[in-house]
């Protein structure tokens, strides 16, 4: 098989092109010039460069940003005139549709198709969601005891610190940057070291839109070293942190050192229950996507099947005839469904994980080895069975295409089995019993729970997780309310005011 050169298919140009930071509406090299390569997961080759940050640029940054707060050129701006602007970017994301999906899936490894009708449409959508709550921004007056009048301001929280993993950049860098804006935040954005490239269009994107200087700004580096400063730098008073359970756990502690705000969205192992009563056909379908979808590397994938015990070797031969024909490889090819991992690290720990549940007896009904591809981080879709629910495999989170299957008796037995690990992030109810799914789907542990489907993401409807999956929301009014804080202003009504 020939993979297309990726390195073709995404031609920038000007400043950003080069991979320089964006800092006070400014692109400009790291303060000691130092670079660091962009490889593509399809071929393992370097595709380009974009600098490497040292903490002086991100103190530059968080400088930028504070000054621009301070300045209330954007936080004192009506919240109409906001919404202008990012309408104004939603339109100019809708413009550079191709370019945005281009990036994604040379940096990622996506699969085209999705990556263009998927991350951009979804990030896009955000940026237009967000702008129509800024025509609604308003407080409230309260009903009080006394002589007294109050009110209730939302106001902007300061200079956030936005900080995103590698498999969805795009979404989830807008996730944050839409909501933060339309409150009248300032950001400084550290995306993923492996995927930098669409955080640099973004910016590219905003500052066109009308977006003062120093209001966004991008720093791209080491997760380790930047990322751990920009958290606990002084002047950032809010974090926003998608990523790991580990080290969401490790940044919430340093946040906590000053007491920001933290809101995270962390690591997930969802549960798919997949009930007798359900239509097969339907079933099976949402069972590949849920754990197939981004090679598997989807916080809220569906990696765990738990299927009622008559159907356990009908699925399982459903899924060993169906998975070899889901299209896989070229993330160039338009019809492929699924590519290969984001690096080189992701596909040892994906293959590693298997190879111990081999060991450990557990039965391989499909998959179960690399593929070696174009020299790319291939591995092919592996479904496994007769799993204890001790197995690590089962209790940790592989963030690969690999899906355990395990057995049920009960509508109890189910969801203890759901809730057995310590995430909390997403679930799924296979059904066609409405009250069964209404039932269950009110004792998953979960922020989100899908019946009859997976994945089913919208900019209205908030998601996020609970127990090892973290706290607080992406998307809806309640992102926006998590980059507010509330100020009351209240009237001793006896004294007056003078004229």
């Amino acid at each position: 098989m020939t993979l297309t050169d990726p390195a073709s298919t995404v031609a920038g140009t000007g400043e950003r092109a080069r991979g320089r930071l964006f800092i006070g509406g400014i692109w400009r090299d790291a303060s000691d010039g130092a670079v660091m390569d962009v490889i593509s997961p399809a071929t393992g080759r370097k595709v380009g460069e974009v600098a490497r940050a040292t903490t002086a640029d991100v103190d530059d940054a968080v400088a930028a940003a504070r000054a621009a707060f301070d300045s209330g050129a954007w936080s004192r701006l009506s919240s109409r005139e906001r919404a202008r602007i990012l309408q104004r970017a939603y339109a100019l994301m809708r413009e550079r549709t191709e370019e945005l999906a281009q990036a994604e899936s040379l940096d990622v490894g996506k699969p085209i198709t999705f990556a263009r009708i998927v991350d951009v449409n979804n990030a896009a959508e955000l940026y237009e969601f967000y702008a129509s709550l800024g025509h609604h921004l308003d407080g409230d007056v309260r009903e009080t005891t006394g002589n007294t009048h109050a009110y209730v301001k939302r106001e902007p929280i300061g200079v956030v610190a936005a900080i995103t993993p590698f498999n969805f950049p795009l979404i989830l860098s807008s996730s944050k940057i839409a909501p933060a804006l339309i409150a009248g935040n300032t950001i400084v954005h550290k995306p993923a070291s492996d995927t930098p490239l669409s955080a640099l269009i973004i910016a590219d994107i905003l500052q066109e839109a009308g977006v003062p200087d120093g209001v966004f700004n991008v720093v791209t580096g080491p997760g380790a070293a930047l990322g751990d400063h920009l958290v606990g730098h002084p002047d950032v008073d809010k974090v926003a942190f998608t990523g790991s359970t580990e080290i969401g756990a490790h940044a919430a502690a340093i946040a906590g050192r000053t007491l920001k705000p933290f809101t995270a969205e962390l690591g997930g192992n969802a549960a798919n229950i997949l009930f007798a009563d359900a239509d097969l056909n339907a079933a099976i379908n949402t069972v590949i996507s849920a754990f197939v979808f981004n090679s598997g590397q989807f916080c809220m994938a569906g990696p765990r099947l738990l299927v009622e015990r008559p159907l356990y070797e009908t699925v399982l031969g459903t899924l060993a005839d169906a998975l070899p024909h889901v299209p896989f490889g070229d993330p160039a090819d338009e019809g492929t469904v699924i590519g290969p991992l984001a690096s080189a690290n992701q596909l040892e720990k994906v293959a590693a994980m298997v190879d111990r549940a081999r060991a450990a007896g557990a039965r391989i009904v499909t998959g179960g080895e690399r593929a070696e591809l174009g020299g790319g981080f291939f591995y092919r879709p592996t479904v496994i069975a007769d799993v204890p629910n001790d197995a690590e495999v089962v209790a940790e989170e592989v963030f690969g295409p690999v899906l355990t299957v395990q057995a049920f008796d009960t509508e109890e037995e189910a969801i203890a089995l759901a809730n057995s690990t310590p995430y909390g992030l997403a679930s799924g109810i296979q059904t066609a019993d409405l009250a069964k799914a209404h039932r269950v789907a009110a004792r998953l542990d979960a922020g989100i729970t899908w019946v009859n489907g997976w994945a089913l993401l919208d900019p209205s409807v908030p998601f996020g997780g609970v127990k090892a999956s973290g706290w607080g929301r992406e998307n809806g009014p309640e992102a926006m309310a998590s980059y507010q804080r509330t100020h009351s202003i209240v009237f001793n009504l006896e004294t007056g005011a003078s004229a």
